[in-house]
């Protein structure tokens, strides 16, 4: 049962428990607070639901919406962020770009002043309506706290059609925001709420809020035009899928029926859930850079599943030859940048079923995709099992092959991505690899890495120096943080992605403004925070530290490269791999 006897003394008070219980009722087990006067009613009354919704104080609010944005991304339920009025909210703004574009359900709670304290100099106050833009799936401000028992049921019903779009029809970020008059404080306000504790029964007043399944889930049979075909891809796109292993298998089974190979991009699941498809390739990155190839390998169709890989070669290549596009996705957004003849089907890859009917064996052209995966992949690992010394882009070979099993990686923009898309070997570990889709590049990077390994297994960070630098306040989270999160740095002393750009033949400006090497001693930035740090010599150390995870704390393990001869030999080897392709053919 409710207490509401606080409530009954301030209006403030009773309307944010109608916020709160509401919201616990509909599953919320998760708020991110941020400290300030004027969300005083929010805070009280999250706190009032400990245990049942986990409340979590974070000093910084990009922070701290970075870290709740990683924990909707590992759980799939939204988390709510509470922060004070004033531009207090407008540090939650990148991540909540970040979760409209990667689809992470976060419910924003902005508290603000009434609007008489608006437009007139009052101090902590600017204009918080549409605080940002388009980017929400809805967003509303509610009413001033009310004791009228129907606008207590206002309340109820318009935080759970804010919970419910935060889910569909696709997930993302909803904005509240709330404004309170004075007094803040759970304290008698004076208002008369004696006929209101007669007539409002919690149980009654709560009987129709609960937990449902949101998400249609409608089954699709497979084209004939697709089954007909045996010059077709599947491309597994970026995706985050809550079910890792059942949307491989979905993968797999639907490769099978078609005889068609699967492009597995290095942020999917399916390269660390290798034995279900014996049609992977994950290396159509360095297959694509063969001219030749490219124009034999020319497919009728294309299926994407989730969205588009990071590959630049790929892209140029399907734009190029514009077969007939598929993008599988429950999402209603357009995830087609290359505008190319497309159909979107608006389901999930787990909905697609077949008849019986399939193709009958594989055909030349999945067997010609197969045999390159065999020729480039063993090219692969015979590099780097011959280089001793340290290089950036070994590290996610050796990670791929020696985490945990099921352990949740969280993967940096910039360089670490690319890297992971280029090199990381299928395997049959489970990892599940996340990332933020990169709306600011490496924004967040370490606050939303830590939101993921909350409560969850030994997790991993693979970052670079610039990203870490960018987000060290995450590290504020230590005392609140439950779990373990192992943090491999690459240090290059700068931005290791722009010296794959025209732009680092340009000296000046290249090294100041693009490269900007920032000479961080992060021996002496990890004791400030008091986190483990460790350099790393060799491979055998890394494997030894990475194949057997501590469950508690944060360290970091730093491994130092040289950004730009790395470069040059990513761009060599690259190349070098492709042509050798071409000459082993011929």
């Amino acid at each position: 049962m409710l207490d509401l006897t606080p409530a009954y003394q301030n209006v403030n008070q009773l309307w944010a428990y109608i916020l709160t219980e509401t919201l616990k009722r509909l599953g919320l087990n998760c708020v991110v607070i941020c400290p300030g006067s004027r969300s005083t009613p929010l805070v009280v009354a999250f706190v009032e639901q400990i245990p049942d919704i986990e409340a979590i104080s974070i000093l910084d609010e990009r922070s701290a919406a970075f870290f709740a944005l990683g924990r909707a991304k590992a759980t799939g339920v939204p988390v709510a962020l509470v922060c004070t009025s004033g531009t207090a909210g407008a540090n939650f703004y990148p991540a909540i770009i970040e979760a409209q574009e990667s689809r992470v359900p976060l419910l924003v709670l902005t508290s603000d002043r009434p609007q008489e304290l608006r437009n007139c100099h009052s101090g902590q106050t600017i204009d918080q309506v549409k605080l940002y833009s388009n980017y929400p799936n809805w967003q509303a401000e509610l009413a001033i706290p009310s004791p009228d028992l129907k606008m207590l049921g206002y309340l109820r019903q318009t935080v759970i059609h804010a919970w419910e779009r935060c889910q569909i029809p696709t997930q993302g970020p909803v904005h509240l925001n709330i404004p309170f008059r004075d007094p803040l404080a759970p304290i008698p306000d004076g208002t008369d709420l004696r006929n209101l504790q007669s007539n409002l029964h919690p149980e009654a007043f709560f009987a129709g809020v609960g937990k449902t399944n949101l998400i249609p889930h409608s089954p699709f049979p497979i084209p004939q035009q697709w089954l007909q075909s045996e010059r077709g891809i599947i491309i597994a796109g970026v995706a985050q899928p809550q079910k890792a292993e059942k949307y491989c298998q979905a993968i797999a089974h639907l490769s099978q029926t078609l005889n068609w190979p699967v492009l597995a991009e290095g942020l999917s699941p399916l390269r660390n859930y290798a034995s279900l498809n014996p049609y992977l390739i994950s290396t159509y990155d360095i297959i694509l850079r063969n001219q030749k190839l490219a124009q034999e390998l020319t497919p009728e169709i294309v299926i994407q599943i989730g969205e588009m890989p990071t590959s630049k070669e790929l892209r140029h290549w399907l734009s190029n030859t514009q077969p007939q596009y598929w993008i599988i996705d429950s999402s209603y957004q357009d995830l087609d940048p290359l505008h190319g003849k497309t159909t979107h089907l608006r389901i999930s890859v787990e909905n697609i079923y077949d008849w019986g009917a399939v193709n009958s064996h594989p055909g030349i052209y999945l067997q010609k995709w197969c045999y390159l995966e065999i020729q480039v992949r063993k090219k692969i690992d015979e590099i780097f099992a011959n280089i001793d010394e340290i290089i950036e882009s070994k590290i996610s070979w050796v990670i791929s092959q020696n985490l945990p099993p099921l352990t949740p990686l969280f993967i940096s923009n910039s360089m670490p991505v690319r890297d992971v898309e280029y090199f990381w070997k299928p395997n049959n570990l489970g990892v599940q690899p996340y990332f933020n889709r990169g709306a600011n590049g490496i924004d967040g990077i370490l606050s939303t890495a830590l939101g993921i390994a909350h409560h969850q297994q030994s997790s991993v960070l693979l970052t670079g120096d610039l990203a870490l630098l960018h987000d060290t306040n995450g590290f504020l989270i230590k005392n609140k943080f439950l779990g373990h999160l192992t943090i491999v740095l690459i240090n290059n002393n700068g931005g290791g992605i722009f010296e794959m750009l025209p732009i680092a033949k340009f000296e000046p400006p290249f090294e100041e403004f693009f490269a900007t090497p920032q000479n961080i001693d992060f021996a002496r930035l990890c004791a400030t925070y008091n986190i483990p740090h460790e350099f790393i010599s060799s491979w055998e150390q890394l494997q030894k530290k990475l194949s057997v995870l501590p469950n508690k704390g944060i360290r970091v393990l730093e491994v130092r490269t040289n950004r730009k001869l790395d470069a040059q030999w990513r761009k060599e080897s690259l190349e070098k791999l492709a042509l050798d392709i071409a000459v082993h053919l011929l």
